[in-house]
């Protein structure tokens, strides 16, 4: 008899526990932290420029809460439902953050090409283990050129329009 009750037990704790996973499986998916989230994005600037946007082409694919995207975009996705859209601006702290003064770094002449030796040239330096990071030239002097290591987002409030197209 003994086996009999925790049989029944048993299975009604199964009956409770199925019909949870059948609520949780009706509920919407949100934005959450470990979720795979596919984004279509504009971003503009505070003079309404348009930086870039990816609609009508591939999102933009990251894990919430991994830190892959600025912390203030971040934050604001959370809790945001499949196609879903969103105005969000991201202030400089929440974003790439503020330019730092320390990384304005001297360069030889050499070490940059002749034909982007000026001011406001676009490139991607690599370091020792083979990662690439752009590199703004800031100043051309005469025997040094003054590079810009800072991101170059640093120190731009980011208005992004965002559309969530996929979450798993």
């Amino acid at each position: 008899m003994r086996f009999r009750s925790l049989w029944i037990a048993a299975s009604a704790s199964l009956a409770v526990s199925s019909a949870a996973a059948a609520a949780e499986d009706a509920k919407p998916l949100v934005v959450e932290d470990g979720r795979q989230v596919s984004i279509e994005y504009t971003l503009s600037f505070d003079d309404g420029t348009k930086a870039e946007t990816n609609v009508g082409a591939q999102p933009l694919v990251f894990q919430q809460g991994a830190h892959e995207i600025p912390p203030g975009l971040e934050t604001a996705l959370a809790g945001m439902k499949l196609s879903e859209s969103r105005k969000v601006t991201v202030e400089p702290a929440k974003g790439y953050g503020e330019p730092d003064p320390k990384l304005l770094q001297e360069v030889e002449l050499a070490q940059i090409p002749e034909g982007a030796r000026v001011a406001g040239t676009e490139l991607f330096a690599e370091d020792q283990e083979g990662h690439q990071r752009p590199v703004r030239i800031h100043e051309v002097r005469e025997d040094k050129i003054v590079v810009d290591l800072n991101h170059p987002l640093a120190g731009k409030t980011l208005h992004f329009d965002v559309k969530v197209v996929k979450i798993e």
